[in-house]
C-alpha cells in the first residue's frame, strides 16, 4: 500500500463540527464518523481504514467516539430560520411589487421598490442560512443571515405599526404577526452566537446594517403615512343659463343650460358622484315697516345664508335633476367636459327666479385605484333582482347605488386594513351621497370611519351654482321671438 498523508481530526467546535486536515491542507469538516469516512473515501483512502491507528489518524480533543453534534436540533433551527426567511421574502415581494411597477407617484414607486429589494436581500439571506447552519464554508454567511433578519424585523415592525393604528382584521395579519415574533427570536439567536464573526470589520458592518435598516424604516413610514399636499386639487365648474326661447305650440319657455367642468389641478381624479338640479323659487313680498323683524324672518327662512328684507315664505320647487358624467370615469389633468341641457318652465309660472346647483364628487387617483368595471354598474334600490342592494321603496325611495372596491396606492395600507369600498347614491328626489369605508352592503356604515377614509383617499365635493330671474327669461324670449 502506498504511503498516504497523515490525517488530523481537530477538536469539536461549539456546534460539534470537527475540522479535518490531511497533511498540511484542510479538506473539510465532519459531523460524524460516517461523514469522515465518506470524505476520506473521496480522497482515495480505503473504506476499511483503521481509524484507531495513530500512524494514520491523529485525534485531537477527543477520539473517534467524540461527536457532540445534535443533528436534530441543528436541523430544526436551520429549518425554522429558512422557513421564516422565505416567508418574509415572499411577503415583501407581494407587498412591494404592485407599487414598484404600478404606483402613480414616484414616492410610492420608491416605497414599493424598497420592499421588493428587501425581498431580494432576504432571498440571499435564505441561502446564507443554509451555509451558516451547515459547515460555514462562506465567512460572511452569518453576517448576511443577520442582515436578512434585521430587514425582516424592520419591515414586519412597520406593518405592525401601521396595523395598530386601526387594529382591523386582515388575512395578512396571520402572516406578519408571526413573522415579527420569528424575527425577534432569530435576531436574539444570531446576536447570541455573534454571527458576524469572520467579517474583516464586523463593527463597521453592524453599524452600517443598523443605520440602513433605520433609514429604510423611516423612509417607508414617511411614504406611507404622509399624504402629499404639493399638488392640491383645483376644479373649474360652471353652470349657466342661456337665452330662453318660447315654445310656438305649448305655453312653455325653453331655457338652455350649460354645465362645464375642468380638472385644473395636478392630479387625475375619479368622478364618484355628480348631480345638477334646477329649482324654481317663489316667494311672497311684504313691507310691514319693521326692518329688524323682516331681517330675522328672512334669515330663518333662508337657512341663515341670505337675508332679504321684502321676501317672505320662500318656496323652492325642483324642476329638473340629472347627471353629467358617468360614475367611475375619470378626468385627466387639464381635461374638460361640457354638457348642454334644455329646461322647460311654464310661461305663466309663479316662480320669480330659477336656480341651478351643480356638484361633483371626486377621488384623487394618486391615493387609490377604483375598480371602475364594478363601480360603473348601477344597482336599482327598488328592483328585488338587485339582491343585497334592494331596499323597500317606502323606506329608501327610488335610488341608484354605485359600489366598488378601492385599493390604496400604497400597498402597505391594503395589507394592514380591511377592504375599502366606494359607495355612491343618486336619486332625483334627494341630494347625492357617497362614502368610502368598509361598508359592503352588509351592515351600517361607521360614520367616523367614513370621514377618516374620505381624507385618506383624497375625496371631496365641489359646487357651482347660478341664478336667473324669470323676468329676464321672459324678456329674452320676447326679444328672440320679435
Amino acid at each position: 500500500m502506498s504511503i498516504r498523508p497523515w490525517v488530523i481530526v481537530e477538536a469539536p467546535d461549539s456546534r460539534g463540527l470537527r475540522k479535518v486536515v490531511v497533511g498540511d491542507k484542510k479538506v473539510g469538516s465532519a459531523w460524524s464518523l460516517r461523514q469522515l469516512r465518506e470524505m476520506l473515501g473521496r480522497l482515495g483512502y480505503p473504506d476499511d481504514m483503521d481509524m484507531e491507528d495513530p500512524a494514520s489518524v491523529s485525534w485531537r480533543g477527543g477520539g473517534s467516539e467524540t461527536w457532540p453534534d445534535r443533528a436534530w436540533r441543528r436541523r430544526a433551527v436551520a429549518a425554522l430560520m429558512l422557513v421564516g426567511m422565505l416567508a418574509s421574502m415572499a411577503l415583501n415581494v407581494v407587498i412591494g411589487w404592485p407599487d414598484a411597477i404600478g404606483a402613480l407617484t414616484f414616492a410610492q414607486r420608491i416605497s414599493g421598490a424598497l420592499f421588493a429589494l428587501s425581498g431580494v436581500v432576504q432571498g440571499a439571506a435564505a441561502i446564507a442560512v443554509l451555509d451558516y447552519w451547515g459547515k460555514r464554508q462562506g465567512k460572511g454567511s452569518g453576517a448576511i443571515a443577520l442582515l436578512g433578519v434585521l430587514v425582516a424585523l424592520a419591515t414586519d415592525s412597520l406593518l405592525l405599526f401601521i396595523w395598530v393604528d386601526e387594529r382591523e382584521f386582515t388575512p395578512y395579519l396571520l402572516v406578519f404577526m408571526p413573522l415579527w415574533c420569528w424575527s425577534v427570536w432569530a435576531l436574539w439567536l444570531l446576536v447570541r452566537e455573534r454571527s458576524w464573526r469572520g467579517m474583516r470589520r464586523p463593527k463597521t458592518f453592524a453599524a452600517g446594517v443598523v443605520v440602513t435598516s433605520l433609514m429604510t424604516a423611516v423612509s417607508l413610514v414617511y411614504s406611507t403615512m404622509y399624504q402629499p399636499a404639493a399638488a392640491p386639487m383645483r376644479f373649474i365648474l360652471k353652470a349657466e343659463f342661456g337665452t330662453s326661447r318660447a315654445d310656438h305650440i305649448r305655453p312653455f319657455l325653453h331655457v338652455p343650460l350649460t354645465l362645464y367642468m375642468k380638472n385644473a389641478g395636478g392630479i387625475p381624479v375619479y368622478i364618484i358622484n355628480d348631480d345638477y338640479t334646477v329649482y324654481g323659487r317663489s316667494a311672497e313680498y311684504v313691507d310691514d315697516g319693521d326692518r329688524l323683524e323682516e331681517w330675522r324672518r328672512s334669515l330663518d327662512e333662508n337657512g341663515e345664508e341670505d337675508a332679504e328684507r321684502y321676501v317672505s315664505r320662500l318656496n323652492f320647487t325642483k324642476i329638473s335633476s340629472g347627471r353629467i358624467y358617468r360614475p367611475g370615469d375619470w378626468l385627466e389633468v387639464g381635461q374638460e367636459f361640457a354638457l348642454e341641457r334644455v329646461v322647460q318652465i311654464p310661461v305663466n309660472t309663479d316662480f320669480d327666479t330659477i336656480n341651478v346647483v351643480l356638484q361633483i364628487t371626486y377621488m384623487r387617483k394618486d391615493r387609490g385605484k377604483l375598480d371602475v368595471v364594478q363601480f360603473r354598474r348601477p344597482h336599482r334600490s327598488w328592483d328585488k333582482a338587485s339582491g343585497r342592494y334592494y331596499c323597500p321603496p317606502k323606506r329608501c325611495g327610488e335610488e341608484l347605488y354605485y359600489h366598488g372596491r378601492v385599493r390604496h396606492n400604497n400597498n402597505l395600507v391594503n395589507v394592514t386594513r380591511k377592504p375599502r369600498y366606494v359607495t355612491a347614491v343618486w336619486s332625483p328626489a334627494q341630494r347625492p351621497l357617497y362614502s368610502i369605508s368598509s361598508f359592503h352592503f352588509e351592515g351600517e356604515v361607521a360614520r367616523s370611519e367614513e370621514k377618516r377614509d374620505v381624507g385618506r383617499y383624497g375625496a371631496s365635493t365641489v359646487y357651482a351654482d347660478s341664478e336667473m330671474s324669470v323676468a329676464e327669461l321672459l324678456r329674452s324670449s320676447d326679444s328672440g321671438s320679435g
